[in-house]
């Protein structure tokens, strides 16, 4: 079977036109080209734009109400067809079919939240605040906003983003990744099926081109972002240097710390869910347990018997629980970190590499280091694949020392039946998102997520209060219809009476 064509989605339709640069997109379990993707150019970028600024207008003055059907009618469609979003996620990311189905259910929640913006968009009004004078405020969206969102979660990110932006009346060209750009194809046809206007939601397929392109573009008013922290920095500096408002996610180095009276079973089993979902590629990942003495040998022990019963195989496969990674260059990547790791002398407990389970898929089995140090580099650096660190610590306060001397600041967690403990690492920590005995503390929809330090550029985590903050801004309105016979001319500074 000859490999489709997948290309960008504009005022409202697949755009029709010819691409001078092309992508391919993998089946990771296989190695197979399954597609080729169109890049934007300039002019493609131009288009989107515009598509979106024609459609602002009417649908920001859309009501609330009508905008909330539209979001209710693609809530239910998004949950009918969830199981079909899950294949597409896992035939071109990788992940087993129940972690894409996990993807699909929290991006439903995202959209559920977005659904009350009725209420979530209320300002506020103050009568008679000066004599005869009322006072009000009011949310208003931005205009044409664009989201960057990463392939980790094709369809979770953009949803995010898209269903409040949306929400709040702004226009949407989302920029997916190219490495699996089929999930947004398949969110925007729902969004068409849902009612909503053409042009209000664009997709455009790319790579730098296109990010720089949006960007750069004067139209564009905002930009979300998730990916890694060098792109992140990128964005956020790049968008502001042209005016735009911007939020950027960028990577991580989540740590998992064990204190001695935790329940071992229970944090070997945290390690090896939250350390090898998805591969590893997540950017809410544990990537470091933090072994306090005395538990270091014990747990390592734990974790390394369950990694011996990981079935790692086609995403497909309802028996697999771990997937290949997304693509070849980013699993020799991966494994030249297993290398380093080896050529710094940390101890490797469990060998990842040589994996094979389908010739010509992007395998790397679940790899284990111990005695890891701070300055290896399989420490150091975010890694983004099945690759567990475990480094020990003598106390509660040299892992918590770990933990802040970090520059990544996304995501952490701590396993203790001590609630005295739990209750000091939460306010000590300085980290945006933090577990006690969770291991991936993912806020639910109605909170947002974010993180600290060089996992988040801006001051606005994504989704949930702060992401209807993100996408509006505020209005004061001062209100007064005084009787004509009290007019004159008065140079003086109004006052408060």
């Amino acid at each position: 079977m000859s490999p489709q064509r997948i290309s960008h989605w504009i005022d409202g339709k697949g755009w029709g036109g010819l691409a001078e640069e092309t992508g391919e997109v993998f089946d990771p379990a296989t190695g197979e080209v399954t597609a080729h993707v169109d890049f934007a150019g300039p002019a493609q970028v131009d288009e989107a734009v515009a598509a979106a600024a024609r459609a602002f207008p009417a649908w920001r003055d859309t009501s609330l109400a009508a905008r909330g059907r539209v979001l209710f009618a693609f809530r239910e469609l998004l949950a009918a067809r969830r199981d079909e979003l899950a294949k597409i996620i896992t035939a071109e990311h990788g992940k087993v079919e129940s972690d894409a189905a996990g993807e699909v259910a929290r991006a439903i929640e995202n959209v559920e939240y977005a659904c009350g913006a009725a209420q979530l968009l209320k300002g506020g009004y103050s009568e008679n605040a000066s004599t005869g004078v009322d006072v009000y405020s009011i949310a208003q969206p931005l205009g044409v906003v664009a989201v960057i969102s990463p392939f980790n979660f094709p369809a979770m990110v953009p949803l995010w983003f898209v269903p409040n932006a949306i929400a709040c009346g702004n226009t949407v060209v989302l920029k997916p990744s190219e490495k699996d750009p089929s999930a947004s194809l398949f969110i925007a046809g729902l969004f068409a099926e849902a009612g909503l206007p053409a042009g209000v939601f664009n997709v455009l397929h790319g790579d730098k081109v296109a990010v720089d392109g949006l960007l750069a573009h004067p139209a564009v008013k905002a930009v979300s972002f998730v990916g890694s922290t060098p792109i992140a920095r990128y964005v956020y500096e790049t968008g502001t240097r042209h005016g735009k408002r911007v939020q950027a996610l960028g990577g991580a180095k989540n740590h998992m710390v064990v204190l001695p009276d935790a329940d071992l079973d229970l944090a070997a089993d945290a390690a090896v869910s939250a350390g090898f979902g998805s591969a590893g590629e997540r950017c809410m990942a544990v990537s470091v347990v933090v072994a306090v003495d005395p538990v270091g040998d014990e747990l390592v022990g734990r974790i390394a018997e369950r990694m011996g019963r990981l079935k790692v195989g086609d995403g497909r496969d309802p028996e697999s629980e771990m997937g290949p990674l997304v693509t070849a260059a980013h699993r020799r990547r991966v494994e030249s970190h297993v290398e380093a790791g080896v050529a710094a002398g940390a101890e490797l407990v469990v060998d990842g590499r040589g994996l094979r389970v389908t010739d010509g898929g992007f395998w790397l089995g679940p790899t284990l280091f111990d005695r890891v140090t701070p300055d290896m580099t399989i420490y150091t650096d975010e890694i983004f694949g099945p690759v567990l660190c475990v480094v020990r610590a003598g106390s509660y306060d040299t892992a918590l020392e770990l933990v802040n001397g970090n520059p990544y600041g996304n995501g952490t967690a701590i396993f203790t039946h001590d609630g005295r403990a739990a209750r000091r690492f939460q306010n000590e920590v300085e980290v945006g998102m933090v577990g006690l005995n969770v291991p991936i503390p993912v806020p639910v929809g109605h909170y947002s997520f974010g993180g600290w330090k060089d996992s988040l550029f801006g001051d606005s985590h994504a989704y949930g209060p702060e992401g209807f903050h993100f996408f509006t801004r505020r209005k004061v309105v001062t209100s007064r219809w005084p009787d004509p016979a009290q007019g004159g001319v008065n140079l003086g500074f109004p006052r408060t009476t």
